[in-house]
């Protein structure tokens, strides 16, 4: 088996920046700002050839109300999944009564720990760990995150309580599997969908804008199918942003998109479809990725409110029609379950192989319906298509002043595509290319002849004239 280790402690004591250095990655996001990790985040490590687990969680201080309650649940439920726990303090801010009560919660619940003594950097380590011993352990390690001092040698002491076990054990993300991000605005119910397609409170939701401020990976396997579910952090306009942190955020958020096979646009039907969701669904639509839209809170909307959104769902969503639209309340769970069928098709259409022969003879058929525009008096030759790419599907289509398509017809074209091929919930690329001219050189050379030929006609002339004059 492979060994977990959870990382615990009081907020800001380090442990996202330990994280960081054992996954060897910047998958957490770091800033001196207490609280900023409130899901549990899971990596792969791997010291040598010995691999583990490592499970980020949010700080706990014994007080916590509202949303702290909940970040608090999740590090509590981090402590019961691991095998051992990594129990931070901080050097420079001393033994406190928080301390304290966190250590007797986890002898309560018979887990293994070990106290790290973190930020020891520019301090005498055994001066600045002295007091910690207070805490009833026989030893403990005294480390620099930041800098990665001591965490090696304190890493391989812990996993030397562990059977070794087999480096293969410890594989890549499953390479099958559907990537799926969730996004949307703050507080429309992402983290609330995640857990019910999930079926079980992985990630926090509470009632307040900004609760997920980290993009939260999740592996999981339904009716056989391997997904992974990416829980991101709401994104605001850019006026409303003034945390840095909030920021980075933000920046996950679209590089999640970008990782993803699928995106599933959430909004809030009760505030209807404001700028910001076009926003982010012009942004879906520019990376190209598979996209399901969902209208949340759909419970309690009067028949006549219902009427008005699906109305503007058609008018400003006209340009995003390939995408299939589910009405549902991640809170009860009415209609979540279709999204996984929307997921697949649109999963399966962005991955689909395409094949030279059939792209072409639908270029042709598109062609023959409906010729391409004259441009300065010669017709656009389009002769034939070949892929050029998968998620989203792309077409090359080559011809002669292909430069000169208008959007017009390029959008016919996608549609056409998107048709004959069956294709649901992914945008179609085209891309055009422009081929050589065969005869050019030829005609250069053709060309040079006959200068050369005036030339010596001229000079004929030319001596004719003097032989007259004599």
């Amino acid at each position: 088996m492979i060994p977990v280790i959870a990382l615990v402690g009081r907020p800001n004591v380090g442990k996202s920046t330990l994280f960081n250095q054992l996954t060897r990655s910047r998958d957490a996001i770091v800033a001196d700002f207490p609280g900023l990790t409130r899901d549990r985040k899971y990596g792969e490590a791997r010291i040598g050839s010995r691999p583990f687990v490592v499970i980020d969680t949010g700080g706990i201080t014994g007080d916590e109300a509202g949303i702290d309650s909940s970040m608090a649940e999740q590090s509590m439920t981090a402590i019961e999944e691991a095998d051992a726990v990594l129990f931070m303090v901080d050097a420079r801010e001393g033994l406190n009564a928080t301390d304290e009560a966190l250590a007797r919660h986890l002898r309560q619940r018979n887990k293994s720990f070990y106290l790290v003594v973190n930020k020891v950097d520019g301090l005498d380590a055994d001066t600045a760990s002295g007091e910690f011993y207070a805490l009833g352990v026989e030893s403990l390690f005294a480390i620099a995150a930041s800098h990665g001092r001591g965490v090696r040698a304190m890493i391989e002491r812990v996993l030397e309580s562990f059977a070794p076990a087999d480096p293969a054990a410890l594989a890549e993300r499953d390479p099958s599997a559907i990537r799926v991000a969730i996004i949307g605005r703050p507080n429309v119910g992402k983290s609330t969908l995640v857990n019910r397609l999930l079926g079980e409170d992985r990630v926090v939701v509470y009632d307040e804008p900004g609760t997920t401020r980290d993009s939260v990976y999740v592996d999981f396997e339904r009716d056989g199918r391997a997904y992974t579910l990416i829980d991101t952090a709401g994104v605001r306009r850019r006026k409303n942003v003034k945390l840095a942190v909030e920021k980075f955020s933000i920046v996950k958020t679209l590089k999640a998109v970008d990782d993803a096979h699928v995106v599933i646009l959430v909004m809030d039907a009760r505030e209807g479809i404001v700028d910001q969701d076009m926003h982010l669904l012009g942004h879906c639509i520019d990376s190209g990725r598979a996209l399901v839209l969902a209208v949340n809170k759909w419970d309690g909307i009067a028949p006549d409110q219902r009427d008005f959104i699906r109305r503007e769902l058609d008018r400003r969503l006209r340009f995003a029609d390939y995408a299939d639209t589910h009405f549902i309340s991640a809170l009860h769970g009415t209609g979540v379950g279709h999204l996984y069928r929307s997921v697949q098709a649109g999963f399966e259409s962005a991955t689909r192989k395409l094949v030279t022969g059939e792209l072409t003879r639908i270029l042709e058929g598109a062609v023959y319906d409906h010729p391409p525009p004259m441009i300065n008096g010669r017709r656009i030759k389009l002769r034939y298509a070949h892929a050029g790419g998968q998620n989203p599907p792309l077409v090359v289509i080559h011809g002669n002043q292909t430069g000169s398509v208008p959007n017009s017809y390029q959008r016919y074209l996608e549609k056409v595509y998107r048709r004959e091929l069956k294709l649901v919930g992914t945008p179609v690329r085209i891309e055009f290319r422009s081929g050589d001219n065969p005869y050019a050189d030829k005609r250069n050379k053709l060309t040079q002849r006959q200068v050369q030929r005036k030339r010596r006609l001229m000079a004929h002339v030319k001596k004719g004239k003097k032989r007259g004059k004599k």
